[in-house]
């Protein structure tokens, strides 16, 4: 399935397990199904991920930052709506609203073959701001819970420069424990260039 959403200047493709992605009056929706992941455990052999997730992702040019207000119907442990970034099969990351495992937290995920896994901040409520941001083969996490200060999450390199440049990147929604998760991605907005500062807010 292809879908081009009027906020981003490139199109999106749908990978992973079939899912009804839709796009209605600025407000991008999709439903994980029961046991949905992307996660490759650090204490387990260097494999694909045992389980995967529905991800509408694209391949922006240069520079940029994409951001989007993500709601999450949460109904088990560790459903969560996601930006993600893919440079290649065994490279990739996460930026989540993720209830963790109790408490709606925003958490990131890097993989180079292992995944590792780390928590930023609470918040209250079901929604949150989410930015991803590239330089380079430089990746810049942020989030918000008003949509205009924001948080520094992470920064991070994934592949070298050609890869990176390569990347894909997108939405995703997950349910690792749970029967199913419902997530929207509203206020999408797509901004060309790196970040002045990454730790002031802006």
């Amino acid at each position: 399935m292809d879908l081009k959403l009027p906020e981003l200047p490139f199109p999106l493709r749908a990978y992973g397990p079939e899912a009804d992605w839709s796009y209605e009056d600025g407000l991008l929706t999709v439903t994980a199904g029961a046991r949905q992941d992307r996660f490759v455990p650090p204490t387990g052999p260097v494999t694909e991920p045992a389980a995967d997730a529905p991800r509408l992702l694209g391949a922006p040019e240069g520079d940029f930052q994409l951001v989007a207000r993500v709601d999450v119907r949460f109904a088990a442990a560790f459903d969560a709506g996601v930006l993600y970034v893919h440079v290649g099969e065994q490279e990739w990351a996460k930026l989540c609203m993720e209830l963790s495992p109790d408490l709606p937290t925003v958490c990131t995920v890097v993989t180079r073959g292992h995944s590792d896994d780390a928590n930023s901040f609470t918040v209250e409520g079901e929604s949150v701001w989410l930015r991803v941001s590239r330089t380079g083969n430089a990746f810049a996490f942020h989030a918000s819970t008003d949509g205009e200060r924001w948080t520094f999450v992470r920064i991070f390199a994934l592949g070298d420069e050609e890869s990176a440049r390569a990347a894909l990147v997108g939405f995703m929604a997950q349910s690792p424990v749970g029967e199913g998760c419902d997530v929207s991605f509203g206020a999408i907005e797509f901004r060309e260039g790196w970040p002045e500062n990454l730790r002031d807010g802006s």
